[in-house]
């Protein structure tokens, strides 16, 4: 059984509507096995009108060389991996019984043809790049990711942090306007775990605001509540 709750107050009308949710499956993340992301496709299909899972398989790339890949490398790293997320929900939702598993997929190529996601992510680097206060809440929230990735000890420096922050502008538009992104009136972000950065943004504390029918909610099995 699968436990939702609301990010905020703001979060639980798009979630009470049942109208659309857009579930993130993160890349280099062991979380996401075959049967864990099938659980996610047969409960989207159980509690909404139409579902998307989000991989943010390309900006993936930002964070390796962060990490020290280098670049050519990195992307090779990057694109193998994604598509292993690829082919694992694929499984998952063929084995719902989902016939075009592609349609419920929003990965980099089917971004990169989406006005409204090119837009928005326009917009997030725009907002990082003249907004001093929002850029240092995004590098906050970067931090948070590099810090578990990098050895017991070490900190992330100003040069990683400015190179993994792109994968977390990559994201942003999710969290801001999937609605118009997947073309509903209504969506709910669903993701394992709550980042202090989505906490400030849903309860409308930084400068840039969700679309109203845009919420989030933390998603995880009973036992894992526990």
């Amino acid at each position: 059984m699968l436990l939702t709750t609301p990010l905020t107050e703001h979060c639980a009308a798009p979630l009470r509507s049942g109208r659309h949710v857009c579930i993130g499956v993160s890349p280099f993340n062991s979380y996401f096995t075959v049967e864990r992301v099938t659980a996610l496709a047969r409960w989207a299909l159980r509690q909404f009108e139409r579902f998307h899972f989000f991989v943010p398989d390309r900006a993936a790339v930002y964070t390796l060389e962060a990490l020290g890949y280098e670049p050519a490398r990195a992307r090779r790293k990057a694109a193998r991996q994604g598509q292993y997320v690829l082919n694992k929900i694929h499984r998952a939702l063929e084995e719902v019984g989902v016939t075009e598993p592609g349609e419920h997929v929003l990965d980099g190529a089917a971004l990169a043809r989406n006005d409204r996601y090119q837009h928005l992510l326009r917009d997030a680097h725009d907002r990082f790049a003249t907004d001093e206060e929002f850029g240092e809440h995004c590098l906050e929230a970067t931090r948070w990711v590099l810090d578990r990735r990098l050895p017991d000890g070490q900190s992330p420096t100003d040069a990683q942090l400015r190179c993994a922050v792109l994968y977390f502008l990559a994201e942003l538009p999710m969290f801001i306007d999937t609605p118009a992104i997947a073309g509903v009136d209504s969506s709910v972000f669903a993701y394992h775990q709550r980042v202090v950065f989505l906490e400030r943004l849903y309860a409308r504390e930084l400068a840039w605001q969700p679309h109203p029918g845009q919420g989030f909610v933390v998603l995880c099995a009973d036992e894992e509540a526990a």
